[in-house]
């Protein structure tokens, strides 16, 4: 009895239960946490920035149309191929029944919406491709939809900008897919023969067959901040070359740094970028013509 005197009383725990009335309904969407710098926020408040977090600048996923929308000037997007949709060449088991549900998920009918547009007055032929439909992969109608868009710029003398988002070539449509990469090059080579003007904008995932052909073909090759460029994964390469790549690699900083862009530009200064580099290369009606070259 006299040891409890000198026993160290043990604490007592307690838990607080709280009651239901304490708990706020947050109805769903109304916030979006930034997975960079886990700041939460309004998504409104996000979605008047441009979906760029107003705390890091971190540049979240954006919709094709969205994108169109916050670019182009208001009422002059036109649309074309809307209608053009996937088949299943290879008879793949369940790719059609993926891709409904991706329709369903992202309203549109492939990974890519082109069309005709003006940015600060000045008339283009425009192409952007949404990860949310087959992780934007590149199959037989997204090559035939970009090769259309490039030849409508070609003859009616509008500069092309094409927006990429992309995992790499599709493989449910295997070689059919793989093709697409000359298809599409070519079809650049073309344009830029005949005096025309290509933009490309790489934003995050630029990846696979996508980027090892038509995406790094521009005139100006731009990039929107910590986008993911590359051919092969991180993985893949570093336990091929048996050496640790640096932090950034891959990055569109990375890329800029080396070289291998002109640019890398906030969604917020995008429009204005494209606006001024659009107005010094308006090309008069009648020029134009084969350019020497291979």
């Amino acid at each position: 009895m006299l040891g409890d005197l000198f026993t160290k009383p043990k604490k007592r725990k307690y838990a607080t239960i709280p009651s239901d009335g304490t708990k706020a309904d947050v109805p769903e969407g109304i916030m979006t946490k930034c997975p960079e710098c886990k700041k939460i926020m309004y998504t409104k408040e996000l979605q008047k920035n441009l979906m760029v977090c107003n705390y890091c600048g971190f540049h979240h996923p954006i919709g094709a149309k969205a994108r169109i929308d916050m670019l182009v000037d208001e009422g002059s997007f036109e649309e074309i191929d809307a209608s053009l949709t996937t088949a299943n060449p290879l008879g793949f088991e369940d790719y059609m029944d993926r891709i409904e549900k991706d329709k369903q998920k992202s309203g549109l009918n492939e990974a890519i919406v082109t069309g005709h547009a003006t940015i600060g007055g000045n008339p283009l032929v425009i192409a952007v491709m949404d990860s949310r439909f087959r992780m934007a992969s590149m199959g037989s109608v997204v090559g035939e939809k970009i090769l259309r868009a490039v030849e409508d710029a070609d003859k009616t003398n509008k500069p092309f900008v094409i927006f990429t988002a992309s995992g790499g070539a599709r493989m449910q449509e295997g070689m059919l897919s793989l093709m697409q990469m000359a298809k599409t090059s070519a079809a650049f080579k073309r344009f830029s023969n005949h005096g025309g003007l290509i933009i490309t904008v790489m934003t995050h995932p630029t990846t696979g067959g996508v980027s090892a052909s038509f995406a790094s073909l521009g005139d100006y090759n731009f990039a929107e901040p910590g986008a993911l460029i590359g051919f092969a994964g991180r993985r893949v390469i570093e336990q091929t070359v048996r050496e640790e790549l640096p932090e950034d690699f891959q990055t569109a900083e990375f890329l800029l740094k080396h070289g291998q862009l002109d640019d890398c530009i906030s969604r917020l200064d995008l429009q204005n970028k494209l606006s001024f580099i659009l107005s010094i290369h308006v090309k008069a009606p009648g020029v134009g013509g084969e350019v020497d070259g291979e």
